[in-house]
């Protein structure tokens, strides 16, 4: 069976071609895909015949809200969903002042191992489709009524890690008959694959490349992120600085503060010393607790905050949002998936 939301209109319309369709039905089904439909039935402008080809030669995989919190702090709603293959992803929509956020999956877990993270405890089950990150989207507008106009790649899963699926799912989505999202309205988070960022540069893409850095040395990276031991702090920041220079387009370095790991003064300054001369934003996060993980959120955020600043790097802090609907990446998964084990 063909994954038909997966392919490019172009290529949709050389399918159609090839078996002996006007190429303008090709359109017709992008923009009803775009549309959420969940069956070809659907399709009420194409004649029964080509409907029925179309069920019998292509597959659509829309997922089903397995669990849905919506915070009652903020509105922002966190939502499982179940894949046709009985795995689940989490998706986050979150409202801001300057539009509404979609942060999505795409993997089923993820095997880098960042001890902070619960995505990453059971391991990675499997890649996401193209079509499965686009329903991420999709369906988030459709349930929640909300329009979606910015998306992160920041849930489960690991970006640079399906790197072709995500460079398909970038082209879908930016798509003018599709969702339309332009790119420098999407954030691309990734734990430091330098061979894949210097990839990604290849392609001058205008997203924002957000890498998590949560540490400015080499032991503490290691100890909180195993992708560090192949790659190391000093290397991963040299590769950043060539991505800038390819694309233009200035880094943001992602910081969990965690206390008495990654928050003391010296790490700071070591931090500022590593971006020094490079266009940088340093982007503090207050970390979310984990049931598996002993981490604790750190106590230092605003005299980390002040240290950086008095070393001249541009510093936010990220806003928290859905503290009280477990809206850390893999939270919602994982407690499903122990109330759920026999």
């Amino acid at each position: 069976m063909v994954d038909i939301k997966s392919m490019s209109l172009e290529e949709l319309t050389a399918w159609f071609k090839d078996r002996g369709e006007p190429a303008f039905r090709a359109k017709q089904v992008f923009r009803w895909l775009y549309r959420g439909v969940t069956s070809f039935e659907e399709m009420s402008n194409l004649s029964k015949t080509l409907r029925r080809k179309l069920a019998e030669t292509c597959t659509l995989t829309p997922p089903t809200v397995a669990r849905k919190q919506v915070s009652a702090q903020d509105g922002t709603i966190k939502y499982l969903w179940r894949l046709a293959d009985g795995s689940c992803v989490e998706s986050v929509l979150m409202r801001y002042q300057h539009g509404n956020t979609v942060c999505i999956s795409c993997q089923v877990g993820c095997r880098m191992g960042c001890a902070f993270c619960a995505s990453t405890v059971a391991g990675k089950v499997r890649d996401l489709t193209p079509a499965e990150m686009i329903d991420q989207v999709l369906f988030s507008q459709i349930d929640s009524g909300v329009p979606v106009s910015n998306i992160v790649l920041m849930g489960i899963g690991e970006p640079l890690d399906n790197f072709d699926t995500v460079l398909r799912f970038l082209t879908l989505v930016n798509h003018p008959d599709g969702l339309n999202i332009g790119m420098r309205h999407i954030s691309l988070s990734t734990c430091g694959l330098t061979e894949q960022i210097d990839k990604l540069a290849l392609h001058e893409l205008q997203l924002t490349l957000s890498v998590s850095l949560h540490a400015p040395d080499d032991e503490t990276r290691s100890q909180i992120m195993p992708v560090n031991r192949s790659v190391g702090v000093e290397k991963l920041v040299d590769t950043c600085r060539r991505y800038f220079e390819k694309t233009g387009r200035r880094i943001s370095y992602e910081y969990a503060m965690i206390d008495g790991v990654n928050d003391a003064d010296w790490q700071a300054d070591l931090l500022a010393r590593r971006l020094k001369g490079a266009p940088a934003h340093v982007n503090l996060i207050p970390l979310n607790e984990v049931e598996e993980s002993p981490l604790k959120p750190s106590r230092r955020v605003a005299a980390f905050r002040k240290r950086l600043e008095d070393h001249g790097i541009t510093v936010t802090v990220r806003r928290k949002l859905g503290g009280d609907i477990d809206a850390s990446c893999g939270q919602l998964r994982r407690r499903a998936m122990r109330e759920d084990s026999p």
